[in-house]
């Protein structure tokens, strides 16, 4: 069974601007304050203006907005509902690499919250996240946990999730999500909270499979059908990032970092140089912060920058920390322009007065290709209770100098309620990817009283991929919208010919009437509509597509 969601629309204006800046200096010495970085705002502001929005989806509640950013649940029904009584959490996001359209978002799912009992599930969007279907599990019936995804160069979407209790595989998808090649049977025999990221870079290294946990590290050079096996002293829990030139970086809690330059190189056994503690600044601990008591309050980030500009092959550090007394937990930033050598005095990105009590959790961390600095987080400052949250996202385009003011971006929610069966936790972690004109974000958040998963675009829609507003593109007649559904025509999947976000009896009529067959070109026109697979003729093929999103009386 396949569900869908109608995503509601929203457009933004926004101005995007560089600027150029020193390095800042090194780690804090004993005795100095930790530097606030909100003295001076970046020098073009970015935060998008939205515009009214309006929803078709009756008295379903699969999609949340504030001021005007709408959150999209992905794990419901074929009619875009909420599915009462599960759980769902720790979500990871892929964006193709080679088609933006296409996103997959993977998570732990708990079909009934009575249980402790988690499959890897998923959902995917053909139209850049205004519409998501969730078909459900991947080899359904099998525990597993802490799902990562990542796209490869040919916009392989690769899905990692380890099986604890067996043989751990390696999903791939070749569309975005419609089919899955049956997984590799590769068993890295992998501990909790493991890490991936592939390699997209030009290097020998392209398409290179890495996986960290805490003491392995694991490569794959055949796209995931086999993984050499390596010991290495991480620690914690690490993420990983792959810079412009090949090189891969290892961030582990209390900002314990390492680099490979070799790991790139199929035929050399991975040599990782150990860079140290970043800063004594940087907090300690993992657990137990009030607002997640059974999980992690975040993962340490890192990510390294492929812009053209002098920022190049920076390395950037983000996550929430501890912070001893009246201020428990704020998002700090860090980075390095040396390759991890030294690094720049710890940022604290959050905006909040001082030592109010707030807590800054699950932070999270992207780099745009342009080099825009995306973070997002957990933060209690506008409720005064641990336990209830509001999603806030800040933005830097000088290489973390200077933040924008801390907006809020999703309603408030209550991480102690939904808890799956023997669990206090809201899951350990949420993910985002970034492109030039905006971010991509997928988190767990409690509107329904339950745990589910939302995706949320903050920035322009660019669904096409040519860096331009769709609102633009429409506007300016680069692109069609013959449903007037305010999508570009040629990122729709749905045969959603009215518009109403459904593909139902009324498009079927129309779709069965010019199901002409392969190798027949459909007009320039709105029959393009009809044609999911954009291959240019309308043929069994589209007719596949269509049954996986029709939704029947």
């Amino acid at each position: 069974m396949v569900w869908g969601v109608m995503r509601l629309k929203i457009s933004y204006i926004c101005v995007c601007a560089w600027a150029l800046v020193t390095p800042s200096p090194l780690c804090l010495g004993d005795g100095e304050e930790l530097p606030i970085a909100h003295e001076q705002p970046p020098v073009s502001p970015w935060i998008p203006a939205p515009r009214p929005t309006s929803s078709t989806n009756g008295d379903c509640r699969s999609h949340v907005i504030r001021d005007g950013f709408v959150s999209t649940q992905v794990n419901v029904d074929r009619f875009g509902c909420n599915i009462p009584g599960d759980a769902a959490n720790e979500s990871s996001i892929a964006v193709s690499a080679t088609d933006p359209r296409k996103m997959v978002i993977g998570w732990r799912q708990f079909d009934t919250v009575g249980s402790s009992f988690r499959q890897a599930g998923y959902g995917y969007s053909h139209d850049a996240g205004h519409t998501w279907v969730f078909p459900g599990i991947l080899n359904p019936g099998e525990f597993r946990s802490d799902p990562v995804l990542d796209s490869g160069p040919d916009g392989t979407v690769y899905f990692f999730s380890p099986r604890l209790d067996g043989p751990t595989v390696l999903f791939r998808t070749y569309d975005g999500g419609s089919t899955w090649a049956a997984p590799s049977q590769a068993n890295p025999g992998l501990v909790d909270k493991p890490w991936m990221a592939v390699d997209r870079t030009n290097g020998i290294g392209r398409g290179n499979i890495y996986i960290a946990d805490e003491g392995r590290f694991f490569q794959s050079s055949d796209g995931g059908d086999s993984f050499d096996q390596y010991h290495q002293s991480f620690n914690g829990y690490p993420t990983l990032a792959v810079a412009p030139d090949g090189v891969v970086y290892v961030a582990s809690p209390y900002s314990d970092v390492s680099k490979s330059i070799n790991a790139q190189n199929p035929d050399d056994e991975p040599t990782f140089e150990y860079l140290g503690f970043v800063s004594r600044d940087w907090g300690s601990g993992q657990f137990g912060a009030e607002p997640n008591p059974g999980g992690l309050f975040g993962q340490t980030w890192v990510a390294t920058d492929h812009s053209n500009g002098p920022t190049r092959g920076n390395v950037y550090l983000f996550a929430s920390v501890l912070v001893f007394g009246d201020d428990p937990l704020d998002v700090r930033f860090t980075r390095s322009t040396n390759g991890g050598m030294t690094w720049s005095e710890p940022i604290r990105v959050n905006d909040d007065p001082l030592d109010n009590g707030a807590h800054q959790w699950f932070g999270m961390m992207s780099v745009a290709p342009n080099g825009r600095i995306d973070v997002a987080w957990n933060d209690t400052r506008n409720s005064g209770q641990a336990t209830l949250s509001e999603l806030f996202y800040s933005y830097s385009t000088d290489a973390g100098d200077s933040w924008s003011k801390n907006i809020p971006v999703s309603p408030m929610f209550d991480s102690h309620v939904g808890w799956p069966a023997g669990q206090t936790k809201i899951g350990d972690y949420y993910h985002m990817v970034s492109d030039n004109l905006g971010v991509n974000v997928a988190y767990a958040a409690t509107f329904n009283g339950e745990q589910d998963i939302y995706f949320l675009r903050i920035g322009p829609w660019d669904c096409n991929g040519n860096e331009t507003d769709d609102a633009l593109d429409i506007s300016e007649l680069r692109s069609r919208d013959c449903n007037v559904n305010e999508v570009p025509d040629e990122c729709e999947y749905r045969v959603d010919i009215n518009g109403d976000g459904l593909t139902t009896l009324a498009d079927f009529a129309t779709f069965q009437l010019n199901l002409t067959g392969p190798g027949i070109p459909i007009a320039a026109d709105c029959t393009g509509l009809l044609d999911p697979d954009h291959d240019g003729d309308i043929d069994l093929h589209d007719f596949y597509l269509f049954q996986h999103v029709y939704l029947k009386p």
